[in-house]
């Protein structure tokens, strides 16, 4: 049995039918009239409701959808489901902002050296025993990565970046979790061009995540901050001297 909405839609506006139609269903999941994992009426009813064709209802679902605000699911039992919100779209986004050269990895990184520190620094004073604890597991998942050498240099990378997304959800700040996530998403295709293996680069790595889940256990922000932005400034470093040496080929 469907659950029963509180959204109240109306007809929609004939000087805008399309605007109207988007602005509608926005607004009911924007105003928690519709919650994440509700689903919205059948199109018949919808279409019936705001007096719109069909194809100007599933072009308003499409719109909707490419907002991140629900997914549309086809076959049976298929429709369109209000979706939690998140990252994604931001992560796409930028993506499509480096591959048109309005954004460089450079300037990825660049902000990144600036977040990275701020996110440990409240992270250590917000930390939660819970927390902690969690940081220590995925820091003993990277140390068994690194011992693996080669092998394990692909899971050692994961693991990294899984600790600093959690860091980031420690800090408390939604508006520095969701970043960290679009920049992490976005930079993680770029390492094998910029962040090949090495054995002193692992062992370097593992050392500088150990430091940094130290320095929040032992609530020093402003040791956290340090390291974080050491760790990622060592990647740019790495990055510039890759992209001289690409210029220089040319």
């Amino acid at each position: 049995m469907q659950k029963k909405n509180r959204a109240n839609f109306q007809k929609a506006k004939k000087s805008r039918v399309f605007q109207d139609v988007v602005g509608q269903i926005q607004d009911a999941i924007l105003d928690g009239k519709l919650s994440p994992g509700d689903k919205l009426p059948p199109e018949r009813e919808l279409q019936d409701t705001f007096n719109v064709s069909r194809g100007t209802l599933r072009e308003a679902l499409r719109v909707l959808e490419q907002k991140g605000l629900i997914e549309i699911r086809l076959g049976t039992g298929g429709g369109s489901m209000v979706r939690e919100a998140g990252a994604e779209q931001l992560t796409e986004t930028l993506a499509l902002m480096i591959r048109s050269g309005r954004v460089s990895v450079l300037d990825i990184g660049e902000f990144r050296e600036g977040m990275e520190g701020r996110i440990a620094s409240l992270a250590a004073d917000r930390a939660s025993e819970d927390d902690i604890r969690k940081l220590e597991e995925l820091l003993n998942q990277a140390v068994s990565c690194s011992e693996r050498g080669k092998d394990g240099w692909e899971d050692f990378l994961d693991v990294d970046e899984a600790i600093h997304k959690e860091v980031a959800r420690i800090a408390g700040n939604a508006l520095y979790r969701y970043s960290a996530q679009v920049v992490h998403d976005n930079i993680r295709s770029y390492y094998d061009q910029y962040l090949e293996f090495s054995s002193s680069r692992i062992h370097e790595n593992r050392i500088d995540l150990e430091q940094l889940v130290n320095a929040i256990k032992s609530r020093n922000g402003e040791e956290a901050a340090r390291i974080a932005e050491k760790h990622v400034h060592a990647f740019n470093v790495r990055m510039r001297e890759k992209e001289a040496m690409a210029q220089g080929k040319n």
